[in-house]
């Protein structure tokens, strides 16, 4: 009789921006934004020795009672404390608990006490090895991998995974970043040497992802567009496939970094292979912060500009925003407001700065003794952080942020964004790419989002407005509609995360906290929409 081995991925601690669970307080199912690639890909692995059985805590609560004589954790520090939780209740049952993942191996001091076996690093070069141990009854207590060839990941088992309640699927083509921002932990667990799956890896993977209904597949590699000639190889494959299929296309989310903007032969190609949206870490039109951080692709450019450049691509674009660097000072709030509004990006994430175990910004905060005294490493983004400011108390910050938050958020403003990107978009390179799915094909999720935007009018007279504001615009613009039901959609978990921190409180027309002279020249600007 085979051993057995159960592995979840954990829900968050908290609410995240593009998480979904907005759909289970809406009166739906869970469901999660993007499926979890960690556990099917482990089930792959471990398939041949073990007995497996998954869970995304996304999507369904943990099995307790499971059968299994193993539990495998995995997760990232946003996850921790249910890390701990699920570990420790299943150790009170007599499991042997393993863990890895990002933040067992960026963190491996805080997670060691919560399992039996840890495993640090990479999985791809040690997964045989571990599974037979286990499988054996003879495993060691740790193992640490390094950093494979990709060529070595298998074909994740989807057919185990909940696939019905992910809005979309998740894929791997490469992992590292060449880049060193001060504050990123991707470098120090995937290393700045950037490692690819070959094209026709990545097209198996997707021929499995297609059969089990996917139309929306987000492409889960650290800095897509780092090196352009692997780039260009990939998406002529993507494009080549996609072209190939009878029921619906398919379209591809990312992220990049701006630099991709000066490249029209690339962004021409990304839009035709399908890649409609990609997600650049803009952090902060603070240049004097930009270069503290390191993050140099974003200097010394017109960012609003680039961002624009992405739009006439037909390309839609989801920006990270950051407060909270040692260069930012009392006018930063407004300073971010305006830029988001000049730049029509729809959706941001937006957050104080935080330092993560192992990122040269932690080293540097630690060494000034800045670190928040008891604050660890994990933060409740977007409101709170483990850094103290140089400038700002952590009262002044987290009001700031609400009042940014708020203001980002509010109807009017969304409205705003959402239209100016309207106006923006260019032609569509893949005309296509939208085919509608045969009937009774549509998954539970689909109908389920369906369902959620229909409540967008519901939640009050500002958001109906909202609503029937940028319906009329996309009327007159029609290739611009899956866009702006996604950035809905969006909008809809954002308001659920916000009001859930209580954070939905300031509405806009006040002024920023840092301001002493009421709302700036910009915000009286501000159309009212009607």
């Amino acid at each position: 009789m085979k051993s057995s081995i159960y592995f979840i991925n954990p829900a968050a601690d908290f609410p995240t921006y593009f998480n979904a669970e907005n759909y289970e307080a809406r009166g739906f199912r869970r469901a999660t934004q993007m499926a979890d690639l960690a556990i099917p890909t482990l089930a792959a692995m471990a398939s041949s020795a073990m007995d497996v059985s998954l869970c995304d805590e996304n999507i369904e609560p943990v099995n307790y009672d499971s059968g299994a004589e193993f539990v495998g954790i995995t997760g990232k520090i946003t996850q921790f404390g249910r890390m701990v939780a699920i570990a420790k209740e299943f150790r009170a049952r007599g499991k042997k608990i393993v863990i890895g993942g990002p933040y067992a191996s960026l963190s491996p001091e805080m997670v060691r006490p919560y399992c039996d076996v840890l495993v640090r690093g990479e999985i791809e070069d040690i997964a045989d090895q571990i599974f037979a141990d286990l499988a054996s009854g003879n495993w060691k207590d740790e193992y640490v991998g390094g950093k494979p060839g990709l060529d070595k990941s298998p074909v994740p088992r989807w057919s185990l995974y909940p696939n019905d309640r992910a809005v979309m699927a998740t894929l791997q083509t490469s992992r590292g970043c060449p880049f060193e921002c001060e504050f990123c932990d991707v470098i120090q667990y995937a290393g700045r040497k950037q490692r690819h799956k070959e094209p026709a890896q990545v097209l198996r993977e997707l021929d499995t992802l297609y059969a089990f209904g996917y139309r929306s597949v987000f492409l889960a590699d650290d800095n897509f567009t780092a090196y352009r000639s692997r780039a260009r190889e990939l998406l002529q494959a993507l494009r080549a496939w996609n072209l190939r299929q009878t029921n619906g296309k398919v379209a591809f989310l990312t992220q990049v970094s701006i630099d991709a903007a000066r490249d029209e032969a690339l962004l021409s190609l990304c839009a035709e292979a399908g890649l409609s949206t990609v997600f650049i870490g803009i952090e902060t039109p603070n240049e004097d912060s930009l270069i503290q951080a390191k993050k140099r692709q974003n200097s010394k450019v017109d960012l609003v500009e680039q961002v624009h450049n992405f739009f006439a691509h037909g390309i839609q674009v989801v920006g990270g925003m950051i407060v909270g660097f040692d260069s930012d000072g009392p006018g930063i709030f407004e300073q971010q407001y305006s830029f988001a509004m000049r730049s029509g990006i729809p959706i941001f994430s937006l957050g104080a700065l935080v330092a993560p175990a192992a990122t040269p910004l932690h080293a540097r905060i630690k060494a000034a003794g800045r670190l928040k005294e008891g604050g660890g490493e994990v933060a409740a983004v977007p409101w709170s952080t483990n850094i103290v400011h140089p400038s700002f108390t952590e009262d002044a910050l987290v009001t700031g942020l609400r009042w940014l938050a708020n203001s980002l958020y509010h109807p009017e403003a969304m409205a705003e964004r959402l239209i100016r990107f309207i106006e923006l978009l260019g032609k569509r390179r893949d005309p296509k790419l939208r085919d509608p799915m045969k009937a009774g094909q549509m998954r539970s999720i689909d109908r389920d989002a369906i369902a959620v935007l229909g409540q967008v009018p519901t939640l009050g007279k500002a958001e109906s407005a909202m609503w029937n504001t940028v319906m009329r615009a996309t009327a007159k613009k029609p290739e611009a509609t899956a866009f702006v039901l996604v950035a809905m959609l969006q909008y809809m978990q954002i308001r659920y995360m916000y009001e859930l921190g209580q954070f939905w409180e300031i509405r806009p027309g006040e002024p920023s906290p840092a301001s002493t002279t009421g709302p700036s020249e910009y915000r009286r600007r501000l159309p009212l929409v009607v």
